[in-house]
């Protein structure tokens, strides 16, 4: 159809409708693929595996496993199972926060928004505590240091677990902003 100028101009049969926030995110960017990770050789766990990509530096990728395989020797003779892998699970969803806190800003004020937190996040936060909170004692070789954080979070004791507690106890105190809540 053309206007008065004589420029043609597109004419539509229907009105476009609006798109709800869901598909408008969906339509923002291509979702990404996530490559597979490789499992551990020797306990052929993919919990292994991410353990030993959090615990590497530089690239170190050889240091990082024998450090993990190390630590997961000792919990095998400290804690007398055949399975350590069971007792590093155990200690995993031991810290894995169910709720946690974003800061979100609305008319001028940051409030902190209590959020539940995505699976995947959770066992990345789990490992990340864990990790950080062997990483803060002093005076041991890093795989004793790891073995014993992760015996005591699997009894649930230990720094990673009053992390866990402490995210919960800020969620529950800023129960009063979940309305705010995207």
């Amino acid at each position: 159809m053309r206007n008065k100028r004589g420029i043609l101009r597109k004419k539509f049969s229907i009105i476009p409708r609006k798109f709800s926030k869901i598909q408008h995110k969906i339509m923002r960017g291509k979702l990404k693929v996530k490559k597979p990770l490789r499992l551990d050789y020797e306990y052929k766990s993919e919990k292994v595996s991410k353990l030993i990509n959090y615990i590497m530096y530089d690239g170190k990728k050889s240091v990082a496993e024998r450090i993990i395989h190390d630590m997961l020797d000792i919990i095998k003779e400290k804690a007398k199972v055949k399975n350590p892998v069971e007792i590093l699970e155990l200690a995993l969803s031991n810290t894995a926060p169910n709720m946690e806190v974003r800061s979100r800003r609305v008319g001028g004020a940051n409030y902190q928004v209590p959020v539940e937190v995505r699976p995947a996040r959770r066992n990345a936060l789990s490992m990340k505590w864990i990790i950080e909170a062997a990483r803060s004692k002093k005076g041991a070789p890093i795989a004793s240091k790891l073995a014993d954080e992760i015996i005591a979070a699997s009894k649930n004791e230990g720094e990673s677990v009053k992390k866990r507690e402490n995210t919960h106890k800020m969620a529950e105190a800023n129960k009063a902003f979940a309305h705010f809540a995207w």
